[in-house]
């Protein structure tokens, strides 16, 4: 061992004349610890929810959506032929999208309408295969409709209820204008999690959706899902060059890149704030470092009338200062970690369900994100001896000893 890691690991171990530097040396090490763990957990939290909230997402919309700039289009079936082709692609069903009315007994609400083909309508949206949208052919005289859960609560409604969908595509008459209704039977009720689309979203069968905006053998989009939805961005730039310019190709982080840019900026946020943590650490760990080079100015100027150099005694003082934040590191680390496996197996921390989406807090450590912050943490704590180690280096032997 050099004589450099002897004497600092002394002066970690020795107890001070001056009890206050020890306290601070322990109050440095307690600060660094919390602070690790609290980004660790809060990080994990974090990434829990996007996870979380990202599955959910994927459960009701696509990874990748085909629509045509002009509008509807009638030639899909071939674009599903060469869909089918990409290995890659998992799944791929036409839709229709438009916007309507529904009304009860109990009240009427707007909807997002979608016309699905429920033979593969199940295979894009996994949410909508728990519903079974195979009960969507049903009855030719009163189709089924499929709501989400908000939804079906707001209009009173269970399943195997009727309930009105007006439609504005409707017929002139001699009065004017008349939206069209037509009469649905609830064939069942599908749970995302997430209000957005619990509370908007109905699906029909496509042919039914054709009659009410009176279209032929048209669809308005076509809806994909791949194997790997990371690649879903490169798989939709190829598929939108095979089809020309006539058709818009958009994939899920293109459709929700506000919302995924927000969570990552929050949780960007986080880091920065609670950083604030440890740099409080890191300025205790430089005061003490401040009050022992002057504690120890005999012991610097003996090293130094020995033949030590200014390297030597600067590399003194950062080992004892990052020893304190490595052990702060690494007690934090191993903190956060318990932490967060005691958060994700026995959720004792509830959250109110009439406020968030789920019920306990979503955990998801990632082994990066750990290195990353005992990175940071112990980066801070090193550049907090810089300064000074460089004093004690520039310490002066013969007044040291003249004056100590």
């Amino acid at each position: 061992m050099n004589f450099e890691y002897f004497i600092g690991l002394r002066y970690l171990r020795a107890r001070q004349q001056d009890g206050f530097i020890s306290l601070i040396t322990f109050l440095s090490v307690a600060g660094v610890t919390v602070g690790v763990m609290a980004l660790i957990v809060v990080i994990a939290v974090m990434a829990g929810f996007e996870t979380d909230l990202k599955n959910r997402i994927l459960g009701v919309e696509s990874h990748i959506f085909i629509t045509r700039e002009k509008g509807n289009f009638s030639d899909y079936q071939r674009i599903l032929d060469l869909l089918a082709q990409r290995k890659e692609i998992t799944a791929a069903t036409p839709v229709i999208h438009t916007q309507t009315m529904l009304r009860s007994t109990a009240g009427s609400a707007g909807a997002v309408l979608r016309g699905i083909d429920p033979g593969s309508a199940g295979l894009v949206h996994r949410n909508l295969a728990e519903a079974n949208p195979e009960k969507l052919k049903g009855e030719k005289t009163v189709p089924g409709i499929i709501l989400g859960r908000e939804l079906a609560r707001n209009l009173g409604l269970a399943e195997g209820d009727e309930l009105y969908l007006i439609s504005p595509r409707g017929m002139v008459s001699p009065v004017g204008h008349m939206p069209s209704m037509k009469k649905f039977r609830v064939a069942g009720i599908f749970v995302s999690g997430m209000y957005e689309y619990d509370g908007t979203i109905a699906y029909i069968h496509m042919d039914a959706a054709r009659k009410m905006l009176r279209m032929d053998d048209a669809v308005t989009g076509i809806e994909i899902r791949v194997e790997q939805i990371y690649a879903a961005e490169k798989i939709g730039r190829s598929i939108a060059q095979k089809l020309g310019a006539d058709y818009v190709v958009k994939d899920w982080t293109e459709m929700n890149r506000t919302f995924f840019s927000a969570l990552k900026l929050e949780k960007t946020a986080m880091f920065v704030i609670l950083t604030l943590i440890i740099l409080v650490a890191a300025f205790n760990i430089a005061s003490s470092l401040i009050m022992m080079v002057m504690e120890k100015k005999q012991d610097i100027a003996i090293l130094r009338a020995m033949g030590a150099t200014d390297r030597s005694i600067r590399k003194i003082f950062v080992f004892k200062g990052l020893t304190i934040g490595c052990i702060g590191t690494a007690l934090g680390s191993c903190a956060g970690i318990v932490l967060c496996f005691l958060l994700k197996h026995y959720k004792f921390i509830e959250l109110p369900s009439d406020v968030y989406y789920i019920t306990t807090l979503p955990v998801r450590l990632e082994g990066a994100d750990v290195l990353a912050i005992a990175a940071a943490a112990v980066l801070i704590c090193f550049l907090a001896t810089l300064y000074p180690a460089g004093q004690a280096a520039k310490l002066d032997p013969v007044e040291a000893i003249r004056y100590g």
